[in-house]
């Protein structure tokens, strides 16, 4: 297994609370890319939020592949959306794509 770094874009389509950016960022704290050697060198922030309503969720997830990789850093940030009381239409994801890969050869 690889461990990589996901960035995940989307768009909040309306005026997103603080306490809902929060809660989206508690649920991402498991898979905080700062635990990988890219991510705390790179600084990287699991949410960050544009003025316009743009956001990047960048998450550290194990797969086998870049495939896998990519398509469980979607369902893990859809279902952060969704337990904080996002409806998938109010924030639509953007392709995800790989930002970093930690692996040990």
């Amino acid at each position: 297994m690889t461990t990589y770094v996901i960035t995940v874009p989307g768009t909040f389509l309306r005026g997103v609370p603080d306490r809902v950016r929060s809660d989206i960022g508690r649920r991402l704290r498991p898979q905080d890319p700062r635990n990988t050697d890219l991510g705390e060198s790179e600084e990287l922030s699991v949410l960050t939020l544009e003025d316009d309503g743009m956001f990047a969720a960048r998450v550290e997830v194990e797969a086998a592949d870049r495939s896998q990789a990519e398509a469980e850093a979607v369902r893990l940030v859809s279902r952060a959306l969704r337990d904080s009381g996002l409806a998938e239409e109010e924030a639509p994801l953007g392709p995800a794509v790989v930002t970093g890969i930690d692996s040990e050869f």
